[in-house]
Protein backbone atom coordinates (compact mmCIF):
# COMPACT_ATOMS: atom_id res chain seq x y z
CA UNK A 1 0.00 0.00 0.00
CA UNK A 2 1.45 3.43 -1.18
CA UNK A 3 1.03 6.87 0.89
CA UNK A 4 0.95 8.97 -2.23
CA UNK A 5 -1.30 11.29 -2.61
CA UNK A 6 -2.34 13.25 -5.57
CA UNK A 7 -2.58 16.56 -5.64
CA UNK A 8 -4.99 18.95 -7.34
CA UNK A 9 -3.16 21.04 -9.95
CA UNK A 10 -3.76 24.59 -9.34
CA UNK A 11 -3.37 27.85 -11.60
CA UNK A 12 -1.35 30.02 -11.09
CA UNK A 13 -2.85 33.22 -10.24
CA UNK A 14 -1.94 35.74 -12.99
CA UNK A 15 0.42 39.21 -11.67
CA UNK A 16 -1.43 41.99 -10.70
CA UNK A 17 -2.17 44.10 -14.30
CA UNK A 18 -1.74 40.80 -16.63
CA UNK A 19 -5.36 40.71 -18.93
CA UNK A 20 -5.45 37.34 -21.09
CA UNK A 21 -6.89 38.62 -23.46
CA UNK A 22 -6.40 41.84 -25.72
CA UNK A 23 -7.84 43.09 -28.73
CA UNK A 24 -5.76 43.07 -31.95
CA UNK A 25 -4.62 46.44 -32.77
CA UNK A 26 -6.54 46.21 -36.38
CA UNK A 27 -9.70 45.67 -34.52
CA UNK A 28 -10.64 48.30 -32.91
CA UNK A 29 -9.03 51.43 -31.12
CA UNK A 30 -7.90 50.52 -27.28
CA UNK A 31 -9.42 52.31 -24.39
CA UNK A 32 -7.99 54.63 -22.31
CA UNK A 33 -7.32 51.64 -19.62
CA UNK A 34 -6.03 49.27 -22.28
CA UNK A 35 -3.81 51.73 -23.72
CA UNK A 36 -2.10 52.51 -20.20
CA UNK A 37 -1.57 48.78 -19.60
CA UNK A 38 -0.26 47.98 -22.96
CA UNK A 39 1.94 51.22 -23.08
CA UNK A 40 3.99 50.06 -19.32
CA UNK A 41 4.53 46.44 -20.50
CA UNK A 42 6.19 47.75 -23.91
CA UNK A 43 7.50 50.47 -21.70
CA UNK A 44 9.11 47.64 -19.62
CA UNK A 45 10.37 45.93 -22.83
CA UNK A 46 11.90 49.36 -24.19
CA UNK A 47 15.24 48.45 -22.66
CA UNK A 48 17.60 46.33 -24.48
CA UNK A 49 18.64 44.62 -20.77
CA UNK A 50 15.14 43.97 -20.12
CA UNK A 51 13.99 42.47 -23.63
CA UNK A 52 17.12 40.60 -23.47
CA UNK A 53 16.18 39.01 -19.80
CA UNK A 54 12.75 38.53 -20.87
CA UNK A 55 13.42 36.68 -23.98
CA UNK A 56 16.41 34.49 -22.15
CA UNK A 57 13.54 33.73 -19.15
CA UNK A 58 10.98 33.21 -21.93
CA UNK A 59 13.15 30.46 -24.40
CA UNK A 60 14.66 28.87 -21.13
CA UNK A 61 14.37 25.11 -21.15
CA UNK A 62 11.20 24.50 -19.39
CA UNK A 63 9.83 27.83 -19.49
CA UNK A 64 11.53 29.34 -16.37
CA UNK A 65 14.86 30.22 -15.61
CA UNK A 66 16.93 30.51 -12.18
CA UNK A 67 18.79 33.98 -11.92
CA UNK A 68 21.89 32.65 -11.89
CA UNK A 69 21.61 31.17 -15.10
CA UNK A 70 20.32 34.20 -16.66
CA UNK A 71 22.35 37.23 -14.97
CA UNK A 72 25.08 36.85 -17.68
CA UNK A 73 23.77 40.29 -19.70
CA UNK A 74 26.77 42.73 -19.54
CA UNK A 75 25.42 44.58 -16.30
CA UNK A 76 25.84 43.99 -12.95
CA UNK A 77 23.87 41.84 -10.23
CA UNK A 78 22.59 44.68 -8.80
CA UNK A 79 20.91 45.88 -11.95
CA UNK A 80 19.52 42.41 -13.56
CA UNK A 81 17.87 42.60 -9.89
CA UNK A 82 16.44 45.80 -10.87
CA UNK A 83 15.40 44.90 -14.61
CA UNK A 84 14.05 42.13 -13.91
CA UNK A 85 12.02 43.85 -10.95
CA UNK A 86 10.93 46.27 -13.24
CA UNK A 87 9.90 43.41 -15.54
CA UNK A 88 7.49 42.39 -12.38
CA UNK A 89 5.76 45.13 -11.69
CA UNK A 90 4.77 45.53 -15.33
CA UNK A 91 3.34 42.17 -15.12
CA UNK A 92 5.62 40.21 -17.71
CA UNK A 93 7.16 38.09 -14.97
CA UNK A 94 6.71 35.79 -12.00
CA UNK A 95 8.94 34.81 -9.55
CA UNK A 96 9.32 31.68 -7.00
CA UNK A 97 12.10 32.11 -4.33
CA UNK A 98 13.58 27.83 -4.03
CA UNK A 99 16.03 28.09 -1.25
CA UNK A 100 18.50 30.75 -2.41
CA UNK A 101 17.69 31.03 -5.47
CA UNK A 102 15.29 32.93 -7.45
CA UNK A 103 13.36 31.13 -10.71
CA UNK A 104 11.61 33.58 -13.02
CA UNK A 105 9.02 32.58 -15.79
CA UNK A 106 6.61 34.79 -18.21
CA UNK A 107 2.95 33.25 -17.25
CA UNK A 108 1.41 31.84 -20.32
CA UNK A 109 -1.16 34.84 -20.16
CA UNK A 110 1.33 37.34 -21.12
CA UNK A 111 2.63 35.72 -24.40
CA UNK A 112 -0.70 34.86 -25.53
CA UNK A 113 -2.36 38.43 -24.74
CA UNK A 114 1.05 39.96 -26.60
CA UNK A 115 0.77 37.63 -29.20
CA UNK A 116 -2.81 38.30 -29.98
CA UNK A 117 -2.34 41.94 -29.61
CA UNK A 118 -0.07 42.19 -32.15
CA UNK A 119 -1.74 40.14 -34.79
CA UNK A 120 -3.48 41.55 -37.54
CA UNK A 121 -6.79 40.80 -37.66
CA UNK A 122 -8.41 38.47 -40.30
CA UNK A 123 -9.99 40.17 -43.38
CA UNK A 124 -13.59 39.63 -43.59
CA UNK A 125 -14.51 37.05 -46.46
Amino acid sequence: MSNIKALPLLEPEAPEGVVPCCPPLTERPLTAEEAERTAAMFKALGDPVRLRLFSLVASHEGGEACVCDISDVGVSQPTVSHHLKKLKEAGLLSSERRGTWVYYRVEPSVMAAMGQMLTAAAPAA
